[in-house]
């Protein structure tokens, strides 16, 4: 094993974002590669919107993912606790320091106070940044201070006039100057560290060697850097992952659709067609191949191949993903796949026998080339949920002509007689009975089928017509087949 070690470190305010999901994959990706360490930690500072069920999301998300972590939360490991809001006496031994060491100090600017300097900064043309009033406090100012009542945050001192440079993995060269950054706040007035610090200690601590994230930390990555300088220590290697945006080229968000895994597993997806497509969400493979088990993602991932440029998230590709690793799925497998939103439509009793359940596998089985995910079943269904057939919207025309064919009335009187006198509709004794009435009616394939399925569905197309008679039952096909007249008025 490498001493790579590297971490995913959400923070639990929400359902997981699937570009959480991304950044948790690619991390995931190196660390098995490499044969290094994958953390969880949770970043739980926020205290006003962090939640204990937002965390078991986040936990369930990565299993049904296939992500396991060596370290972290649940799992347990050397460098615990896991959670921030677990770490806060780590943190104040540390502040405690910085102060001593005059390396950070209280500052007691209100925030109106703060808001009024921004904003004539602002008016100057100039970047804003905390203008230093409370960097050289005598303890006389800051009892009187206190007297009034007022809190005080921590401000780490940054240098002036120094660069903060770094090659990022993704990136390459970056640099900041410290000018630009100002004093800021490392732990706020109610005594929690802000992201930054809290980020800074645990990483340190934990010995993190390597950190990947998203685009927009790139901007903290100059104040942790001073951070890391001002208690002597080693700076991990950073690497800085593209956004996700939409197809219009916008941040991801509900506008584009489902932007959560707990969604996408809702809506019928799996998890290693998920997976597959978020690999794919930046990175690109060497050659044409575009599905890959996990093993292989391993094997092929590396972070020279992550590009610079925002992905897109193209919810047609992680269809045709989907649609490849659901054809390999069992009759069993794509029933349970399918069956949460077939009870959804009510096609579902609250009590299950074995037909029960052989109806509804043979009806996931006849569409499964027809949908990309699991809710989609629900698109196809209709036909099942009641006695009227309905002509398929924008073709109404052309099936009216199929079935005002003069030969119509003959071929639908032979089918019922068959499907009359059938013992038992299966989709082997429904080809049987079809193919008794081209022999009965001397009509090719077309003129036998296309009337039958218009008659029965309102449609030119679809499944398996065995499949679909079977489906539809004896007495559903005869009814159909005794009122397709009115179809045609």
């Amino acid at each position: 094993m490498s001493n790579m070690k590297v971490r995913f470190a959400p923070s639990p305010t929400g359902p997981f974002h699937i570009g959480g999901a991304r950044s948790a994959l690619f991390n995931w990706l190196l660390a098995r590669k490499e044969e290094g360490s994958f953390v969880l930690r949770i970043e739980d500072t926020d205290l006003a919107r962090s939640t204990r069920e937002s965390e078991e999301n986040i936990k369930a998300s990565l299993k049904w993912l296939g992500m396991n972590w060596d370290e972290g939360v649940d799992v347990g490991g050397d460098n615990g606790p896991y959670r921030q809001t677990e770490r806060l006496d780590l943190y104040k031994e540390v502040i405690e320091r910085l102060l001593a060491e005059d390396k950070a100090y209280e500052c007691f600017c209100t925030a109106e106070e703060l808001d009024a300097v921004r904003q004539e900064q602002m008016d100057r043309g100039e970047t804003p940044k905390y203008n230093g009033h409370c960097s050289h406090l005598t303890e006389e100012e800051k009892e009187k201070y206190r007297a009034e009542g007022r809190k005080s945050t921590i401000r780490l001192r940054v240098p002036l006039n120094k660069t903060y440079a770094f090659d990022d993995m993704v990136r390459g060269h970056v640099s900041f100057e410290s000018n630009g950054v100002g004093d800021f706040v490392i732990v706020k007035s109610d005594g929690i560290p802000v992201y930054n610090f809290a980020v800074v200690m645990d990483d340190h601590m934990m010995k993190i060697t390597h950190v990947i994230r998203a685009e927009e930390h790139l901007s903290n990555t100059p104040r942790q850097m001073a951070i890391y300088e001002a208690l002597g220590w080693n700076i991990p290697i950073f690497g800085h992952i593209s956004l996700i945006l939409g197809k219009d080229y916008k941040k991801m968000s509900k506008r584009h659709g489902a932007t959560s895994v707990e969604q996408y597993k809702q809506l019928g997806y799996l998890p290693e067609a998920l997976v597959n497509f978020l690999a794919l969400l930046g990175w690109a493979p060497e050659g044409e191949e575009e599905f890959f088990t996990q093993e292989e993602l391993i094997q092929a991932f590396s972070m020279d191949r992550v590009a610079k440029n925002p992905a897109v998230f193209d919810i047609d590709k992680l269809n045709h993903i989907n649609f490849h690793y659901m054809k390999q799925l069992s009759d069993e497998e794509i029933f349970h796949l399918c069956l949460p939103h077939l009870k959804e439509v009510g096609l579902v009793p609250d009590s299950m026998n074995q037909a029960d359940i052989d109806w509804l596998t043979l009806l996931c089985t006849t569409f499964r080339d027809h949908i990309s995910f699991g809710a989609q079943i629900k698109d196809h269904v209709g036909l099942f949920l009641g006695d009227t057939v309905f002509l398929e919207e924008g073709h109404e025309e052309e099936l009216k002509s199929v079935l005002s064919e003069v030969t119509v009335p003959t071929v639908l009187k032979a089918f019922k007689n068959q499907l009359v006198a059938m013992e038992e509709v299966t989709p082997e004794n429904v080809k049987a009975a079809i193919k008794a009435v081209m022999k009965e009616t001397s009509l090719k394939g077309k003129f036998v089928f296309m009337p039958i399925r218009v008659a029965l569905t309102g449609q030119m197309h679809g499944p398996d017509l065995n499949n679909i008679v079977t489906l539809l039952g004896k007495e559903a096909c005869v009814h159909r087949l005794d009122t397709y007249a009115n179809l045609i008025k």
